[in-house]
């Protein structure tokens, strides 16, 4: 994730002790793909969910021992995400314990189930943040998620969440097909009083895979971060403190800083710093994802390589291996990347960007990540 307010206005945000403290991270954030179930059935699904519920799916106490797994492993934060999370009957009680093991928990969602009473469940077990997607305006939203009504159920989701002091944040993933909303969506942000929203890149894996000719082209990924920049611009001039965050493509951490480095080098300089200690993209460094069959994966996007399963063995034990190439391989990366990514002078701020995104189009892990929208100009060695 990076955060476009912060780099903007210099204000404290949550993620920063993660995000810019510097060095190896004791553990890493892990998203779990707790169920493979969901209510919606949304065109962009990278986890391809369905209706009903995967027959391999952890079962509760499996699910205990794979978080006691992340406790030894010293996992900050557990991300529950799907499918849809709150279909699981015991989510309220795995969040609590994995709060009891010292673990953050936080939701991923689509929003739609939750009630002002489960919204209170949510806060009473523990949960330190929900993020709620929402893909767009009503008529653009529902057509994406594939269920009239999807929007409404969504925001009145925030709503509940808001009204019990639940935090939470919206999610909105870019595509071809709604991205003249996000000037709406902004508004929203506003008009709700909504405290923060994530701008995912879209990734071409599970169902996202089909909408690869949907993905913006470089011009169009290059004016749409123009454009989320002026409104977090506003916002911060305004002092509204909300948290604006892109997330999936580190092309956009070289983007702003060149931006900056023409208009406010002292702040350039500032913002560089802490890139650096971000480190780029952190697949299998600082993030991991495990599914609902416990198959443990370097980020979630990553389904074509499988480092072990939970059932086997802890999740400390698989994420340590220094055995496994792959995982050896991303905490070393810079000599297996390719082409435009290999020569790049951004690496220390990108770190070879989203490797699933280039083996979706090219077939080849250490491609170059044609999400990229940087010129040969702006990459090249100075």
């Amino acid at each position: 994730m990076l955060s476009i307010s912060k780099m903007l206005s210099g204000q404290q945000e949550s993620g920063d002790s993660l995000r810019y403290t510097g060095g190896r991270p004791p553990g890493p954030v892990v998203v779990w793909n707790a169920t493979r179930a969901c209510n919606l059935r949304c065109r962009h699904c990278y986890a391809s969910a369905t209706a009903d519920t995967d027959t391999g799916e952890l079962t509760t106490g499996e699910a205990k021992r794979f978080i006691d797994g992340l406790a030894a492993a010293r996992v900050p934060v557990l991300l529950f995400s799907g499918g849809e999370p709150l279909l699981r009957p015991d989510f309220l009680e795995l969040a609590s314990y994995a709060r009891s093991r010292g673990i953050r928990a936080v939701v991923s969602t689509n929003g739609t189930l939750i009630t002002r009473d489960s919204a209170w469940r949510l806060k009473q077990a523990g949960v330190s943040y929900v993020g709620i997607s929402l893909d767009g305006m009503r008529e653009v939203n529902d057509r994406m998620r594939g269920i009239t009504g999807a929007f409404d159920a969504a925001l009145e989701g925030i709503r509940n969440c808001m009204a019990v002091g639940q935090r939470v944040g919206l999610r909105f993933t870019i595509t071809r097909d709604n991205y003249r909303d996000i000037e709406a969506i902004f508004d929203l942000v506003e008009r709700e009083g909504i405290a923060r929203v994530c701008f995912y890149h879209l990734v071409w894996t599970g169902r996202g895979a089909t909408l690869r000719d949907r993905d913006l082209d470089p011009a169009e990924k290059r004016r749409v971060l123009d454009q989320i920049i002026a409104r977090t611009e506003d916002f911060c001039r305004r002092g509204l403190g909300k948290e604006v965050l892109t997330v999936d493509n580190h092309a956009d951490a070289a983007y702003i800083y060149l931006k900056l480095s023409k208009t406010d080098p002292e702040k350039a300089a500032r913002v560089y710093t802490w890139l650096r200690r971000s480190g780029g993209n952190r697949s299998g460094i600082a993030i991991g994802a495990v599914d609902w069959q416990g198959n443990v994966y370097p980020d979630q996007f990553t389904r074509g390589h499988v480092l072990g399963n939970v059932r086997e063995k802890d999740f400390a034990q698989i994420w340590r291996n220094g055995a496994h190439p792959l995982l050896t391989a991303l905490r070393n990366r810079r000599s297996f990347l390719k082409g435009r990514c290999a020569a790049c002078r951004w690496l220390d701020i990108c770190n070879g960007n989203f490797r699933a995104r280039a083996e979706a189009a090219y077939g080849d892990f250490w491609a170059p990540d044609p999400g990229c929208y940087l010129t040969d100009e702006e990459i090249r060695p100075s």
